[in-house]
């Protein structure tokens, strides 16, 4: 699947549009509910066409152009660039360029410093020179906005790796911590499972402070090169942030004077650990930072480049490239066939193609070798939990999760397979672990229960974006949703994840979405999950969700929300019209009970209208989040899935699984 942008430069500002509000829209012509049909078909065959032979589905993972710089950067560590591989990313960087100089995360939104700062070195790594018209502008943003000295430590980090910056001026992370026992504060499993696995290898590379031969100098990015990192006072003593700073500072000092014994044991433990988690295909989790930072600890510990372990690696992540028909190369942060593959059954499901379909059988096949069978990480917190479900990536048996392994079971449920006991068993493996990983607070987080230690957030270092995994209402919802079309709303644990999503509904009427822009996605996710569980349309928390949803629609019939949500109120439910957020919509008011109402009619008439004659849907704007505002993502196949999803559900009603044995489910 080719990716897509739009060619634009600069930011473009939602609300100072009216947040695409427009009056002038032209009417779907006909009945609503034939344009929706129409544009139904036209969405399946176009989704059929995407399967893979092998029967699953992948869109493209967009993020922003980090990976790429970052790619670049390793290579150059590594001694390994090529010059086709330079040109190719330097091309994607630079047409992700915004006209005031800067790279943002997300399409039309600002100028992101440390996005700049890497985007910049990356460039110049690929020859652009710093009086290039495009360099300059960057350069010149990048100072005004406080240099390399005020982007993230993540930046920073690339940047000592060539003695651009001075390890001594970046926090300390000792190796050591990978002698921590689980129930002591800061232990590496305190630390959500992607945060743990890239903090894991750093604290090699913290130890050993490489640095390589720097191909050029970076002066023009400071705000002044006689003092590239001026001194900043440090915060009360009193308080946490006070706190870490001093604990940093004497982390410093251990560093000079570590026991060499100690600290050899300490890189050792944390290379095995590292080993131990590659996965069959050469990747780290499944993802692209921990297996960048990985290969150069392991490198730095002596595994040369021809080692199994480093070439595998370095293979893997050759997978993570997409070459665009225009010669550029965008690397993903990861990929999403798991996720994608069901929720494309899901849609195909609900927009009425049978349930023993080819192409759906093929998909559950392909699903249920996907299933993950041995304990992970996950175990440290839940040792006596058998394993069972699945994760978001081609391979990933150390972290599955529970918001994939919901999404799975529902997919699952709507296929006819000729191996029912097959499918069978694996729900009731998936069920039971799925409610096993529930945390005390009777909700679920992503990939481990009960990851809500304060102390990771508070560490200098931790300046990305999250690094815990508490509990989310989208991933409960979907939990819900489970037990609820499982028979098991009753269930105790379905009991108490429905009374914590009662508690969680904003003031505003909707919910938070964690792993989605925003609200729309998070009420999207725990609307049908509590009709499912069997609320009625007249519950109060229900109606507060139709109402909300239905004020904040566009006067196009569309809906959309921008990522400032997550850090400014006054976005919530503002945006530009998406597919994926106007099918969000949807999904809430349909599963409350709203079929025939005005707002569904224009909402439904909107997807009808700016479907494309090839059965799909332009989106450039982001949708999906990684981490909440630092961290953002384009899921390329989110702007088909939900649109059919929406109207097959408003063409055929809510999906109603039949004939479920009565202990599925079963904790």
């Amino acid at each position: 699947m080719t990716a897509t942008t739009d060619g634009s430069a600069g930011a473009v500002d939602p609300r100072a549009a009216e947040a695409g509000r427009t009056t002038d829209a032209p009417p779907v012509p006909g009945d609503v509910r034939d344009a929706a049909a129409r544009a139904a078909r036209r969405a399946i065959d176009d989704l059929l066409a995407r399967q893979d032979a092998a029967g699953w589905w992948k869109g493209d993972l967009e993020t922003n152009v980090t990976m790429d710089a970052e790619d670049l950067l390793l290579r150059q560590f590594l001694g390994i660039g090529d010059e086709r591989t330079t040109r190719a990313a330097a091309l994607y960087i630079r047409g992700e360029q915004r006209e005031d100089g800067t790279w943002a995360t997300f399409h039309g939104g600002p100028g992101e410093l440390s996005t700049t700062v890497e985007a910049y070195v990356a460039l110049r790594l690929a020859g652009d020179r710093p009086e290039d018209p495009h360099m300059a502008r960057a350069a010149a943003w990048i100072r005004a906005h406080g240099g390399i000295a005020g982007a993230r430590v993540f930046t920073r980090i690339w940047l000592a790796l060539f003695g651009w910056w001075k390890w001594d001026d970046l926090p300390e992370v000792p190796p050591e911590l990978i002698f921590l026992p689980s129930w002591f504060p800061l232990n590496i499993y305190d630390f959500g499972c992607w945060a743990r696995q890239t903090i894991v290898p750093l604290s090699v590379v913290s130890a050993l402070r490489p640095v390589r031969p720097a191909p050029f100098a970076l002066t023009e990015l400071h705000t002044d090169p006689a003092r590239p990192n001026p001194p900043k006072p440090l915060a009360p003593a009193g308080s946490w942030d006070g706190i870490f700073q001093r604990i940093d500072k004497a982390l410093h000092v251990y560093h000079r004077f570590a026991p060499r014994r100690l600290r050899r044991a300490a890189m050792n433990a944390a290379a095995r650990w590292i080993v131990e988690r590659q996965e069959n295909d050469g990747c780290w989790g499944g993802i692209q930072p921990p297996a960048v930072y990985s290969l150069i600890a392991l490198h730095l510990l002596g595994h040369d480049l021809r080692h199994p372990v480093i070439r595998a690696g370095l293979e893997s992540l050759d997978r993570f490239a997409v070459w665009r028909e225009d010669g550029s190369r965008m690397i993903e942060a990861c990929q999403s066939p798991v996720w994608d593959t069901c929720l494309a059954t899901i849609a195909l499901a609900d927009a009425g193609l049978a349930p023993d379909h080819p192409a759906l059988v093929k998909a559950v096949d392909w699903m249920l070798g996907e299933e993950v069978l041995k304990k992970g990480d996950w175990a440290v917190r839940r040792p006596r939990l058998d394993p069972g479900g699945w994760a978001f990536e081609f391979h990933n048996d150390t972290y599955p999760d529970i918001d994939d392994t919901a999404e799975v079971i529902l997919a699952l449920r709507r296929v006819k397979h000729p191996e029912p006991a097959r499918v069978e068993a694996a729900v009731r493996r998936a069920a039971r672990w799925t409610v096993g990983m529930q945390s005390r607070n009777g909700a679920w987080g992503a990939f481990d229960a009960d990851n809500t230690s304060p102390f990771p957030n508070r560490l200098p270092f931790c300046d990305f974006g999250e690094v815990i995994d508490p509990p989310s209402a989208d991933v409960t919802a979907h939990v819900v949703e489970v037990l609820g079309y499982e028979g098991k709303a009753h269930h105790p644990s379905a009991r108490r994840g429905i009374e914590w999503l009662l508690a969680e509904q904003d003031v505003c009427g909707g919910w938070f979405g964690r792993w989605g822009v925003n609200y729309l996605y998070g009420t999207a996710s725990v609307v049908p999950a509590l009709a499912a569980a069997g609320l009625p349309g007249t519950h109060p928390a229900l109606r507060r969700a139709v109402a909300w949803v239905e004020s904040v629609q566009n006067e196009d019939g569309g809906w959309g929300e921008d990522l400032r949500s997550y850090r400014d109120r006054g976005w919530i439910g503002r945006g530009v019209s998406t597919a994926s957020q106007t099918a969000w919509a949807l999904i809430s008011l349909l599963a409350a009970g709203e079929r025939d109402t005005e707002a569904v009619r224009r909402g439904v008439a909107w997807l009808a209208r700016t479907q494309r004659a090839d059965g799909t849907w332009d989106e450039p704007y982001y949708t999906g989040t990684g981490f909440p505002w630092d961290f953002s993502i384009n899921y390329h196949l989110y702007r088909q899935v939900f649109p059919l999803t929406a109207l097959g559900r408003y063409l055929n009603g809510e999906p109603v699984p039949a004939g479920l044995p009565a202990h599925a489910g079963e904790g």
